[in-house]
């Protein structure tokens, strides 16, 4: 695939995601930009982001035009373990698709809430909700920095290549686990930077909204975890992505006592 740091990559990664400002430019409204251009057009993918990564997994709930729009770099709800009557949340989701794959999977006592902050997605994925007709859907409208949910509402927390295009990971991770309830499981797919990513990369806004110069090394990945309060860290690589970086499945539980 084409190099990421470009200004038009071959595939764009990720869904929208609140991002904080930062030195040569606004990287929030740069992403938020961005997303909602690719929200008025089918992704596609290529083999190591996008719709491409859910062939062979099961996507039963979500419309291909769902699927198709992914511009994720892993399939979390193959390794969130959702069961019946569970409360699931995403962050930053973009045209909906792992949303409605956690609705089907979570059926009618269970609830699957989206959350995005880009008004373009937002309308595709209720789009897509209204064709699956998912009842046990609901897209809100928000930052992942401030999850507009009460505390120790939901079970589960997705995310799809999303946190790492935030300006502040900890205040994210710290959200997640304040909505979570105890025993409550983390679960997401996500760019992790090789220690050595070189400084160039990280300076390169086209990367930011490539979702490589704004990701955590594994081991700030789970500093940033463990400092938010969860246990049973996993992080574990996927694919390379990047010369300088892997998509990972990265997942926590928060702990019964807290």
């Amino acid at each position: 695939m084409a190099e990421l740091t470009t200004p038009e990559p071959a595939a764009c990664c990720c869904s929208p995601a609140d991002t904080a400002s930062a030195e040569g430019g606004d990287i929030r409204e740069t992403v938020r930009a961005r997303y909602a251009a690719a929200a008025g057009r089918a992704a596609g993918g290529s083999e190591v982001f996008g719709a491409a990564l859910y062939a062979g997994t099961d996507a039963a709930g979500a419309p291909a035009d769902a699927v198709q729009a992914s511009l994720g770099c892993g399939v979390p709800t193959a390794v969130a373990d959702l069961h019946a009557g569970e409360t699931v949340l995403d962050l930053g989701s973009g045209a909906g698709v792992d949303v409605l794959i956690s609705a089907r999977r979570v059926g009618p006592a269970g609830r699957a809430i989206g959350l995005d902050m880009t008004d373009e997605m937002l309308d595709r994925a209720r789009a897509n909700a209204r064709e699956a007709e998912a009842e046990n859907v609901e897209f809100l409208k928000g930052h992942i920095e401030e999850i507009p949910l009460p505390d120790r509402s939901v079970d589960v927390v997705l995310s799809n290549c999303v946190i790492n295009l935030s300006g502040d990971k900890q205040r994210v991770l710290d959200e997640a686990a304040r909505v979570l309830r105890p025993g409550g499981r983390f679960a997401v797919s996500d760019v992790i930077a090789d220690e050595d990513m070189d400084d160039a990369t990280r300076a390169d806004m086209a990367a930011w909204t490539g979702c490589v110069a704004g990701a955590l090394t594994e081991r700030e990945f789970a500093s940033a975890l463990e400092a938010a309060g969860f246990a049973e860290v996993e992080i574990r690589a996927t694919h390379r992505v990047h010369e300088h970086a892997a998509s990972a499945i990265v997942r926590a539980r928060k702990p019964l006592m807290t």
